[in-house]
């Protein structure tokens, strides 16, 4: 499998199950294909290309040929100088690693997240949330994504992977799309009297959190009791970042019940406490691990290997 078709298998699994649907896809590659055109002739080489046919900034093949034949993939939750370093030793001990695949965005991918961070909106609206204050809330944290990234060293494993000749993709939002609606989907199997504790058996009946919790990293209740009931659940595991805080409040106001998460920090949480709205935290490798998971069982149909590091469980669906 080439490169190229590891990276356009993935943007199209992606928009396969993104919450906002082909139309609102078709929006915001029409909005890029405007801007574009907008911008004089003699300013269009600051114009991300790549942005025309893929609506996910956070995924994009980093370095090398995108004709590279990958038949033995290294992939991780984080790569770093360190994994691409490994790579190169497994190289030299004859494992044959033709590429990296990253989950996390580096370089541009990663400076350019807030550009996915809007479906957040869309989902919020299907849950009763209206749009007008999707929109103006995560126009302000996307703004403060933007500028707490812009100091960052972006380039660091870049720069490893150029030097040693490795190929090197990052696949964020798509995994994080598959997740999500691979979870969302069993939940709503679920009826409104189910409890925190069915959902932590849903979760735990899966191999990838299954390691979690040997890991210590699985499953948990961050907020309510385990014979609470759940109510309506909402997933979150996509958008990039994470959202507003004040988002809490109005999902909780428009009916959610429980919020499904992969991470959640403290802020976050106290406002949940205080909207009474229930909190189970699947863990962020594992769900990580099982969106990449549903991305690479297409790589590993098409006779792709695969090797696990970095925080990356691999079990196969394909």
């Amino acid at each position: 499998m080439k490169l190229q078709e590891m990276y356009e298998s993935a943007v199209r699994a992606g928009r396969e199950v993104d919450p906002r649907g082909e139309k609102g896809i078709a929006r915001i590659l029409d909005d890029a294909r405007k801007a574009h055109d907008d911008l004089p002739q003699e300013s269009r080489w600051e114009f991300d290309l790549e942005s025309l046919t893929n609506p996910f900034a956070d995924t994009r093949i980093l370095v090398g040929d995108p004709d590279t034949e990958v038949r033995r993939l290294l992939v991780g939750i984080d790569i770093m100088v360190g994994e691409i370093l490994l790579a190169d030793r497994l190289r030299q001990n004859g494992d044959g690693i033709d590429a990296v695949l990253a989950h996390h965005p580096d370089g541009r991918a990663l400076a350019d997240l807030e550009a996915v961070m809007g479906v957040q909106a869309d989902i919020w609206r299907r849950y009763g949330v209206p749009i007008s204050f999707g929109d103006a809330a995560m126009a302000a944290r996307r703004r403060e994504i933007t500028r707490s990234f812009h100091a960052e060293n972006t380039d660091q494993s870049l720069s490893a992977a150029r030097l040693l000749g490795i190929p090197l993709m990052c696949c964020h939002t798509p995994a994080d799309n598959s997740v999500n609606a691979f979870l969302q989907a069993r939940c709503d199997e679920l009826d409104e009297d189910s409890t925190l504790e069915d959902i932590l058996g849903l979760l735990k009946g899966l191999p990838e959190y299954r390691e979690g919790v040997i890991r210590g990293t699985g499953p948990r209740i961050f907020q309510g009791e385990p014979e609470h009931r759940a109510g309506r659940i909402m997933v979150d595991m996509t958008g990039g970042t994470s959202g507003p805080e004040e988002a809490i409040d109005r999902l909780a106001a428009a009916g959610v019940g429980t919020i499904l998460g992969m991470h959640m920090g403290e802020g976050h949480r106290k406002r949940a406490e205080a909207a009474h709205l229930n909190v189970v935290i699947a863990g962020h490798h594992a769900s990580d691990s099982l969106g990449m998971n549903l991305i690479i069982d297409e790589y590993e149909r098409a006779g792709v290997d695969v090797v696990a590091c970095s925080g990356f469980t691999r079990f196969s669906r394909a």
